[in-house]
C-alpha cells in the first residue's frame, strides 16, 4: 500500500512534451497490488516508478550500490509523507530530464531520499524506485486503462473530447496539485453521508475515511485494528472495515472495503479542510478513467474489475522480500536418471555432481501477523520464513502470487511449510470471514 503527502514547495516552470503533431503516447505498466508501475528514464537511467496521484513532486528512492543515478542541481531539504515516524532529509534536485515513452521532460524537479528504510519493492515484489505524479497529470490528459493495464498521455490541444459510450464525466477540483472528487458514503441503510475524497492512483487499499463522528463518519461496530500500509515517514495503521456502500457519480459499489486511519499518520497536516478521507487503486481499478487537469474533469466508464469482490486479509499475515537463499532441486527424477533440462529458479545456480541444482532465489518472510487471525492462533509468527503453501513451493511464484494462495476464499484449509531457527515446521488453519 501507498499513500505519500508532502507540503506544496515553490518551483520553476517546467513541462512534458509529445513530439510535434503527435496526439498521444500509449504506455504499458504493471498493477501489482492495485498500484501503476511505468517504465520511467531519469537523466538516461531506465527505472520503475509508481504512477501517483497523491504526490506533488517526484521522488526518488531505494538506490542500491549498483545504481548509478547522475542528478542535477542539488541542495538538502526536509521533507515529510504519511506515517507516525519523523521527518528526513532529502536531496532537492533541478534540471533533469524524465522520459516515458516519446513524452520527455528536460527541467523536472525531483526529491531523492537517501534512506535505505524507504523501500516499497520488498512488499511489492519488484524493484520499484520512485513515484512521480502531479507534473504528468498537469501537462497531458491522462487515459488510464486499468484493465487493459495501459496509459495514454494525450496531448490537451489535439485531444478529442467527446464523451465514451457508457461514461460518465464528472467535476474534479485540483488544489494543492491534487486531484478531489465528491461522492456519498453509505455508513447505514438510512445515512448517506457526502464526502470529497483525494483521488489516489498511489493508494492500493480501497476507500480511507477520517473518523468524523460529527459528519456522520462514525467506525462502524464491526472493525479490527489493521496495518493500511506504509508511508515516507512510517507505518501506518487503523481501524479496517466495510462501509454499505461508496456512490461516485452514478456508479455505486456495495459493501465497500474501507478503514479509519489513525490521525498521527497524518500528524504533519494541521487541516484538512473539507476533505473527508481518500479513494485508492483497489476501487479506482474497476473504472477506466480520463484525468483531465486542464478542465477539472475526470472521467469514469466501468471495466471488467467493477464486480470483482473487494481483497481482504483472511490469513491475516503480511509478506515481504528478505533478501535470497539458495534452494535445492533434485536434477534426477524417481528412477536416478538425470534429467536434461535447464529449469531452475533463479539467476544462479551452482551444479553439485551434475545431480543436485543450488539456485539464489528470493526469500519471503512474513513481516507482520494481524493479532487474533486464523494465521497468528495456528501460530505463525513474524520472521518465520515462507517454504510452501499447501505443497507448492513458494521460490516458484511471485510475491503476489503467493499472497493470492494465501487468502483465497472464506473456508479454505491452508498449509503452510516455513522455517525457524534452522527448523521445518507445518501449520494449518482455516481462512475466515472477517465480518
Amino acid at each position: 500500500m501507498l499513500l505519500l503527502v508532502l507540503f506544496p514547495f515553490l518551483v520553476v516552470a517546467q513541462g512534458y512534451k509529445l513530439p510535434k503533431h503527435q496526439k498521444f503516447q500509449k504506455i504499458k505498466f504493471e498493477l501489482i497490488n492495485n498500484l501503476i508501475l511505468v517504465p520511467l528514464q531519469v537523466n538516461g537511467v531506465e527505472l520503475t516508478f509508481v504512477l501517483d496521484s497523491g504526490v506533488s513532486k517526484p521522488i526518488l528512492f531505494n538506490l542500491s550500490d549498483r545504481d548509478s543515478v547522475p542528478i542535477n542541481n542539488v541542495t538538502e531539504v526536509t521533507i515529510r509523507g504519511l506515517g507516525d515516524g519523523e521527518p528526513m532529509k532529502a536531496l532537492s534536485s533541478k534540471g533533469n530530464k524524465f522520459t516515458l515513452g516519446k513524452a520527455k521532460n528536460y527541467n523536472q524537479d525531483l526529491y531523492v531520499v537517501l534512506d535505505k528504510g524507504i523501500n516499497f519493492s520488498t512488499s511489492l515484489g519488484i524493484p520499484v524506485h520512485g513515484i512521480l505524479g502531479y507534473d504528468l497529470f498537469r501537462d497531458f490528459i491522462v487515459e488510464v486503462n486499468y484493465h487493459g493495464k495501459n496509459i495514454k498521455l494525450h496531448n490537451p490541444a489535439l485531444y478529442d473530447s467527446n464523451p465514451k459510450t457508457k461514461s460518465q464525466t464528472l467535476r474534479m477540483s485540483i488544489e494543492k496539485r491534487k486531484a478531489y472528487v465528491e461522492g456519498i458514503v453509505l455508513m447505514s441503510d438510512s445515512d448517506d453521508v457526502p464526502v470529497k475524497l483525494l483521488v489516489d492512483t498511489g493508494s492500493s487499499d480501497a476507500l480511507w475515511l477520517f473518523h468524523e463522528p460529527e459528519k456522520g463518519l462514525d467506525i462502524p461496530e464491526k472493525h479490527y485494528e489493521d496495518y493500511l500500509g506504509r508511508g515516507l515517514s512510517g507505518d501506518i495503521f487503523g481501524k479496517r472495515t466495510k462501509v454499505n456502500g461508496i456512490k461516485i457519480g452514478d456508479f455505486e459499489l456495495k459493501d465497500a472495503k474501507a478503514a479509519f486511519p489513525y490521525r498521527k499518520s497524518f500528524g504533519h497536516i494541521k487541516n484538512f479542510g473539507d476533505r473527508n478521507g481518500s479513494v485508492g487503486g483497489e476501487i479506482l481499478k474497476r473504472f477506466n478513467i480520463i484525468f483531465d487537469y486542464s478542465r477539472n474533469q475526470l472521467t469514469l466508464k466501468k471495466n471488467g474489475n467493477f464486480k470483482a469482490p473487494f481483497q481482504y486479509n483472511l490469513a491475516g499475515i503480511e509478506l515481504q522480500h528478505n533478501g535470497l537463499r539458495y534452494i535445492a532441486e533434485s536434477l534426477a527424477d524417481s528412477n536416478g536418471i538425470v534429467r536434461n533440462d535447464d529449469a531452475s529458479f533463479g539467476n544462479v545456480q551452482i551444479l553439485l555432481e551434475n545431480k543436485t541444482r543450488l539456485s539464489l532465489v528470493p526469500e519471503i518472510i512474513v513481516s507482520g501477523i494481524r493479532a487474533g487471525s486464523p494465521a497468528a492462533e495456528a501460530g505463525l509468527l513474524e520472521g518465520d520464513v515462507i517454504l510452501a503453501v499447501n505443497g507448492k513451493r513458494v521460490h516458484q511464484y511471485k510475491l503476489q502470487e503467493v499472497l493470492k494462495m494465501l487468502n483465497d476464499k472464506e473456508g479454505k484449509r491452508i498449509r503452510v511449510l516455513i522455517e525457524r531457527y534452522n527448523r521445518d515446521l507445518l501449520f494449518s488453519f482455516v481462512l475466515k470471514k472477517v465480518f
